[in-house]
């Protein structure tokens, strides 16, 4: 009796942990500004504070600004800690993110789109694979980003590609190469932000114009963690595949937890989905399924 009680609890606890094979990013660690970004437009609109360890990028009517990482990646963990424009910010776009520097380049967004006073950012995410895009969702923010900081993570490998908000899964984009859906996996990328004036689109459409009496417009960072594998920009593969954190099994999907923290999101907070856009898309595109966006 007792031998089959054991046998018992093994396999529960066999099948606990086939259930929840997933596992969150590793944790971020701080830097620097300068370990691993540099300026790259109007570097007198980028403010320092506390030994580089937090920046500043101001907007005003006359340019916005904006910085790159040094080093290009094939893969990885990529964090930000952000404190998004306070305010009257509409017509404000402050972008986070990946991209390949060639024509039919790869690309993985975060934008924030600013809005009146008292009205919810949006935040619009895109996924460009081999110069096509298109795939645009947006959703309101759970809590106002502008008076505290908050994470702002990539989770980039062989098999999926996942957004994350203060650890919470947002969006997933699998590889689903085997249903003709290119996917981002040999051109390396380089880590943007921005903040810069997008008032022809960014806030009901271009209805909202920017209110340049507000400026600056200043958005503020910290973290800075980068955790990729470093590649050249002309590499095909990542020289250690296979054998980082990221490429073992917990990160190849999401586990239980994540997927329900994801429905939550799409839910209750889903204002865009191109999978739903019957008009743009006649036929689903092929990812939404796997991506569980239907």
């Amino acid at each position: 009796m007792a031998s089959y009680q054991q046998w018992t609890l093994f396999v529960s606890l066999l099948c606990l942990v086939s259930a929840t094979m997933g596992a969150p990013p590793r944790k971020p660690i701080a830097v620097p500004f300068g370990r691993n970004y540099q300026p790259t437009w109007a570097f007198d609109h980028i403010k320092y504070f506390n030994g580089g360890n937090e920046i500043q990028l101001h907007l005003d009517k006359y340019t916005g600004t904006g910085f790159q990482s040094k080093g290009n990646y094939l893969f990885g963990h990529f964090h930000m800690q952000i404190k998004l424009v306070p305010g009257d910010s509409a017509g404000t776009v402050t972008a986070y993110y990946l991209s390949s520097q060639n024509a039919e380049h790869d690309e993985i967004d975060f934008e924030f789109l600013g809005n009146r006073t008292g009205q919810p950012y949006i935040l619009q995410t895109n996924v460009f694979t081999g110069g096509k895009g298109d795939r645009e969702q947006r959703i309101f923010l759970w809590f106002d980003p502008t008076t505290a900081y908050h994470s702002y993570s990539v989770l980039w490998n062989l098999y999926q590609i996942v957004f994350f908000v203060d650890d919470i899964p947002i969006r997933v984009f699998k590889n689903s190469k085997d249903l003709g859906v290119k996917f981002p996996f040999n051109q390396p990328m380089k880590l943007y932000s921005s903040l810069w004036n997008a008032d022809d689109w960014a806030t009901r459409g271009g209805l909202e114009k920017t209110d340049w009496s507000k400026a600056p417009f200043i958005a503020t960072y910290k973290g800075f963690h980068i955790d990729g594998c470093e590649a050249s920009v002309e590499a095909k593969f990542c020289a250690t595949q296979g054998q980082r954190w990221w490429d073992q099994k917990e990160f190849q999907d999401l586990d239980a937890y994540q997927w329900r923290r994801l429905k939550w999101v799409r839910q209750k907070f889903t204002i865009y989905n191109y999978c739903t856009d019957r008009v743009r898309y006649p036929t689903l595109p092929p990812e939404c399924k796997r991506d569980r966006d239907i």
